[in-house]
């Protein structure tokens, strides 16, 4: 079965982000951008809430015959975390694009709490169906989905041509 995608416009960022403005009953004191997928919505976030601590993570898991073998329970490798004196009793929104196995986010998260922090995730789409982690969410979302999301960004980079290589924009003639 081919998996249905979507691919998104700037104005349906920015319709997404202020779905997710209202949710917060926090205010944050820094916000942690899982790259790369976080970075731009964590950036739109960080700049309409007035948050000027602001983080990166870096997280990469085991190439896909080493889940194979572990079951898709692989420790992470944290390539780039900020220090924990950073994130010691701040209120940290960890952002990142899309929650899919939640796998990422979720290794973030605890990894905030351990080093002191408050941790809360949120991102712009959920995937309830591929989730791993039974009935844990985010925190705060903006849309449920079933489908592969393509972001402006990912069609922007590479020009408009590598979308058409892709497969995934069909031309309209």
């Amino acid at each position: 079965m081919e998996r249905r995608t979507e691919i998104l416009t700037w104005h349906d960022v920015d319709l997404l982000i202020d779905h997710l403005l209202p949710q917060f009953e926090v205010e944050f004191d820094a916000i942690l951008m899982i790259t790369r997928g976080g970075i731009i919505p964590g950036g739109l976030l960080a700049e309409a809430m007035d948050i000027t601590h602001v983080l990166t993570a870096a997280v990469d898991f085991p190439a896909q015959i080493a889940m194979e073998k572990a079951r898709l329970y692989a420790w992470p490798e944290f390539i780039q975390f900020p220090e924990d004196r950073l994130l010691r009793a701040r209120r940290t929104l960890v952002v990142d694009d899309v929650w899919g196995a939640g796998r990422t986010i979720t290794a973030v998260k605890n990894r905030v709490s351990s080093a002191g922090g408050i941790p809360y995730t949120c991102v712009l789409h959920f995937n309830p169906y591929r989730n791993l982690f039974g009935s844990a969410r985010p925190d705060y979302y903006a849309a449920i989905t079933d489908a592969h999301i393509l972001y402006p960004w990912e069609i922007d980079r590479g020009g408009p041509d590598r979308a058409f290589l892709q497969g995934v924009i069909k031309p309209s003639n």
